[in-house]
């Protein structure tokens, strides 16, 4: 009798990467489940298993990038609003295909695809408790909560379009321009 193939969280973690990978590169409308289980080495049976479905699989991808990304803004928290502009960008930096899924607005032209809305929510949280922090501190402008963090969240996320986009002058420091953008962000919200 044949064992049952096991589908763990390694492949799992796999088929997110080599999906956020091939839609980056190719567009979602090109991409094919036997697409994806190749870059992962594995069957498409693993990926209908895992996820159902391509749509599930792109929302699946989604959803583990704002966790992904909500992990690296918890990390950064403890250290300050400032802290978590810096770690915004380095995640980006480092999770760059992932960031355009998750952000660009692809995925959704193409299949029903959005974020859960737990997801989304969830990666949003560091911010705002660091800006409540800072206005119960008196160190900020008193403002809704929610309105002061997309705001800031609004300004960093720009800034690091931009440089994935590599819109500017050649040889842009793009570093130097965020940390400056950081430090206007923190002067436009001082009390």
């Amino acid at each position: 009798m044949a064992r049952p193939v096991i589908h763990d969280a390694s492949l799992r973690a796999e088929l997110l990467t080599a999906t956020a990978d091939l839609v980056d590169r190719e567009g979602p409308a090109r991409v094919t489940l036997r697409d994806v289980a190749t870059a992962a080495g594995t069957s498409t049976t693993a990926v209908y298993s895992l996820f159902g479905g391509k749509s599930q699989l792109l929302t699946a991808v989604v959803d583990d990038g704002f966790r992904s990304f909500r992990d690296s803004q918890a990390a950064a928290a403890p250290d300050g609003l400032r802290a978590l502009g810096l770690a915004y960008r380095t995640w980006a930096l480092e999770h760059q295909a992932l960031y355009r899924l998750m952000f660009g607005g692809a995925l959704a032209a193409y299949v029903d695809c959005r974020p859960s809305p737990d997801a989304a929510a969830d990666a949003m949280k560091p911010l705002m408790e660091a800006v409540a922090a800072a206005q119960s501190a008196g160190v900020f402008l008193v403002a809704p909560v929610e309105a002061a963090a997309t705001a800031i969240w609004g300004q960093v996320h720009g800034l690091v379009g931009l440089e994935l986009a590599q819109v500017g002058s050649p040889g842009t420091d793009w570093e130097a321009v965020y940390e400056s953008a950081l430090d206007a962000v923190a002067r436009g919200w001082r009390a």
